[in-house]
């Protein structure tokens, strides 16, 4: 996804200024899609190079002038078109799960710390999201149809899901350190480098 299209989908519900898209995102998918001030200037600066959308200028007293951004047609069609086609795959990383993998090289306190830590980010991410029915209704104004809302709220269904999942597992780690519960995978033949290193068997430890 790019930042482009996120924009055209909120340009496409009602004409918009830079600061008013910076908090439409702020109370919308910033939980998914996060985006800066900046961010948002300079890519309405490449949608308006695309005539993907167009700048009116409004006079203020006594103030700068208001820059309000329409979506034109052909910033629809591209909309469209992105809507409809399917999003390529991005390779995953994660620093949390590289912390994970080598986590056995700290004491259990430490390790335990680390994922307690993880778990508390998670649990304010879960109480943030059961904020977010109450902060829509701020911006239903830009839906056109209830079956807007309605594909709005499948984003935070989504993140519940995942953050909840996501704490489940860390919290049942946790147990399982206080537990000392070291339960290695069952036996796995790791494959020699090269053909010369010897084949490397790990068991778990009676």
């Amino acid at each position: 996804m790019s930042l482009e299209h996120a924009i055209l989908g909120f340009l496409q519900y009602q004409p918009l200024t830079g600061y008013d898209l910076k908090k439409v995102f702020d109370i919308s998918v910033r939980h998914f899609w996060p985006a800066d001030q900046s961010q948002i200037y300079k890519t309405l600066a490449r949608l308006e190079k695309k005539s993907w959308a167009r700048r009116e200028v409004l006079a203020q007293e006594s103030r700068p002038p208001r820059k309000l951004f329409h979506i034109t047609e052909a910033g629809r069609r591209e909309l469209a078109r992105w809507l409809a086609s399917p999003v390529a795959g991005e390779e995953g990383r994660s620093a949390a799960l590289i912390q994970v993998f080598f986590a056995g090289n700290l004491a259990d306190s430490q390790a335990i710390k680390l994922f307690e830590d993880e778990a508390q980010r998670f649990r304010t991410l879960l109480d943030h999201y059961g904020q977010v029915p109450e902060q829509v209704v701020s911006f239903r104004g830009l839906a056109t149809s209830p079956r807007d809302t309605f594909f709005w709220m499948l984003t935070l269904e989504c993140g519940r899901h995942m953050a909840r999942a996501h704490l489940d597992w860390l919290e049942s780690v946790i147990r399982r350190l206080e537990n000392r519960e070291y339960v290695l995978a069952p036996e796995v033949e790791i494959p020699p480098a090269g053909g010369n290193t010897p084949s490397i068997l790990l068991k778990e430890e009676t």
